[in-house]
């Protein structure tokens, strides 16, 4: 073994959280060490889709790579949310009153390009040191904070804080932190990559489609550059293995056989196998610090429960750990700050993705309101502006919403 490598902050993983912690530590002028298990450029099985938060977290922490982003040639600019309903009936929600025009609010990238993009300004800034190619997987405490090492004992690490914020399947979140899988808090899915499905959305909005057999998860259609796309479906893991679902076959079968698939298909290639992904959702709160660490991303369940989203929660979530560490190691915040800021800035909006998740078990209301919508240019329009206002979003989860829309009456639109 060599030398012991010592740290103030030790964050395991380099993905869009891990990469964001790293940077939000450096502007604080922290020396921090990045480890990752994988070799890269390495592929990550998920959406690919950016949403507007991304952007501007990017913004904040490192705008040269949200400019290099925006003008990458790999990524797809992304303008809106098409939600198909059970009844094949289709309602376009712009994230911007502005489509088209200046910089689209979100992006589709794949994760192979993205995370390279990301730690390819985390190598070049200041302070921060990478290490990929090593698990860790040993985490003792110490009088100073933590000693991590690996099963071969090829490395040692000492360090006065641990931010995890290796994925889903974070090894530290498990057999450290104690955060246990939960399968009606969980989502399997699978993804491939596409070339030839027709009709992708030229604007790149992103396609979320509810089949009624899938409820209450759904199929998604994400357009890239070059005439690909990244296509996949999840569905809550209670619900998998109460159904006994192969997602892999269903996949497969819906894209051939399903009235509102398979013209799309029919002259598509499968790029590579259908790949499997394990979502840990944010629809029950975990908590997100503890003696010595703070959580990060997918490694503290904070993947939406509705729309899947997680690589902005990551960011999010990554940004405020590092302010909270850099703040921890000076004597000036408690590392449960982490938890505070994380649920003041997610929490309402994941609370909201919690409930209607729970009402998309009901394949009517779903009909209702996209029905009703693509009647009324106004109720279009306030469900758009959701996006950006969730006190307004906060009206999906309220029984009169939907009583407005059966029976007419003011505040419909």
């Amino acid at each position: 073994m060599s030398d012991p490598f010592e740290t103030d902050v030790l964050i395991v993983g380099a993905g869009p959280g891990g990469c964001a912690a790293a940077l939000s530590l450096a502007k604080h002028g922290v020396k921090t060490l990045l480890v990752d298990k994988a070799t890269f450029p390495r592929d990550k099985v998920c959406g690919d889709a950016l949403s507007g938060k991304v952007m501007r977290v990017l913004d904040r922490l490192a705008p040269d790579v949200g400019v290099a982003l925006r003008a990458d040639a790999r990524q797809f600019p992304s303008w809106g949310v098409t939600f198909t309903a059970p009844s094949g009936r289709s309602l376009r929600v712009p994230f911007s009153r502005n489509t088209g025009t200046g910089d689209a609010p979100g992006a589709i990238m794949a994760r192979l390009d993205l995370d390279q993009l990301l730690l390819d300004k985390v190598r070049a800034t200041l302070g921060i040191a990478v290490i990929t190619g090593t698990a860790l997987n040993r985490f003792e405490r110490t009088n100073a904070g933590w000693r991590v090492t690996n099963e071969q004992r090829s490395i040692e690490i000492n360090c006065r804080l641990v931010i995890a914020a290796d994925g889903a399947n974070s090894y530290f979140a498990r057999h450290v932190a104690g955060l246990e899988m939960d399968p009606q808090h969980h989502c399997a899915g699978v993804r491939a990559y596409f070339n030839g499905v027709t009709d992708l959305d030229q604007q790149g909005f992103i396609e979320l489609i509810f089949l009624k057999e899938l409820l209450p998860g759904y199929l998604w259609i994400f357009p890239l550059p070059n005439g690909r796309a990244n296509v996949g479906l999840g569905l809550r893991s209670d619900v998998v293995r109460k159904r006994r679902t192969d997602l892999k076959a269903t996949m497969k079968r819906l894209i051939a056989e399903h009235p509102q698939l398979r013209h799309r298909f029919a002259n598509a290639r499968m790029e590579g196998p259908i790949q499997g992904l394990g979502l840990p959702l944010a629809s029950k709160r975990r908590a997100l610090s503890g003696k010595g660490f703070l959580l990060v991303g997918d490694a503290g369940h904070l993947i939406d429960p509705f729309t899947g989203e997680g690589i902005s929660h990551a960011m999010i979530s990554g940004m405020h750990a590092g302010d909270v560490a850099a703040e921890w190691l000076n004597g000036n915040a408690h590392l449960a700050d982490h938890d505070i800021r994380v649920w003041k800035r997610l929490g309402k909006e994941l609370a909201i993705s919690t409930r209607l998740q729970q009402l998309a078990n009901h394949p009517w209301l779903f009909n209702l309101v996209v029905n009703k919508a693509i009647k009324n240019p106004a109720l279009a329009d306030t469900i758009s502006s959701m996006f950006n206002d969730l006190d307004m979003r906060a009206q999906l989860k309220k029984p009169a919403f939907y009583l407005r829309l059966l029976f007419g009456g003011k505040g419909q639109g």
